[in-house]
């Protein structure tokens, strides 16, 4: 699948691997998109690429997001990577980050969906492509809000697949494990095989042109949770506690 002349609309686009990955396909000669909630990045980011739309605005504000989704039209294609992240354990419930975690990278996801869909099913062709997480395979400690979130995210995609057969549309999840960006800063703990934003970006874009349905990566850290799946529970927490 070429990119080059696609108009790709990339939601989370302001910092990390959005904005990595709009240099990736700004360099595949797409024609993009530009979505986050602050629009001086975007701007920025904008003015470095030398042409892409900029479209601010707040996934967790339904009105915003219908608009924004106007503003789009129908894309070739629509990357969610839209994404919160804070490390938080039950036994230290932190009510307003783990609903903003849900809020910001699934339920934001819905919305989006929800006001881009008819536009995209009305042209009959268009691919969307959802950035899940190797935490979404399975419950990790320390990671409430966030693997739930992520993990509704890529089972979302499953859904999108089925009913979306024979529309035109395609569907992928695109599924990173440690990435080095300011959200990833904030855990104590050792990152297995961590990558920057820039060589994570052409793994998904990679993974967009080669149309698979689900990619996980980096291997051999993608490979453990993706058979950890097999595992039973506790001894897949007993690995990881």
């Amino acid at each position: 699948m070429s990119l080059s002349g696609k108009r790709i609309w990339i939601i989370g686009a302001s910092s990390g691997l959005g904005a990595a990955l709009a240099r990736a396909l700004s360099a595949e000669g797409a024609s993009l998109l530009l979505s986050a909630r602050s629009k001086e990045p975007l701007q920025e980011l904008a003015g470095e690429l030398g042409e892409a739309q900029v479209i601010p605005f707040d996934v967790t504000d339904a009105a915003a997001t219908a608009k924004a989704a106007e503003a789009a039209g129908a894309p070739d294609v629509l990357i969610y990577c839209a994404g919160f992240y804070e490390p938080v354990e039950a036994t230290d419930w932190q009510s307003e980050a783990v609903v903003k975690m849900a809020d910001t990278n699934f339920t934001g996801a819905l919305r989006v969906l929800g006001a881009a869909l008819p536009a995209m099913l009305a042209r009959g062709s268009g691919q969307i492509t959802l950035i899940g997480s190797l935490s979404g395979f399975r419950g990790l400690p320390g990671a409430v809000g966030y693997g739930a979130s992520k993990a509704g995210l890529m089972h979302l995609a499953e859904n999108l697949r089925a009913d979306l057969k024979g529309t035109g549309l395609t569907v992928q999840r695109v599924n990173p494990g440690f990435i080095a960006t300011r959200l990833t800063e904030k855990n104590e703990f050792d990152m297995p095989q961590i990558m920057s934003p820039e060589a994570a970006a052409e793994r998904v874009v990679a993974a967009i042109k080669s149309g698979r349905f689900s990619t996980s990566f980096p291997a051999p850290f993608a490979w453990l949770f993706t058979a950890g799946r097999a595992l039973p529970l506790g001894l897949w927490q007993r690995i990881f506690g």
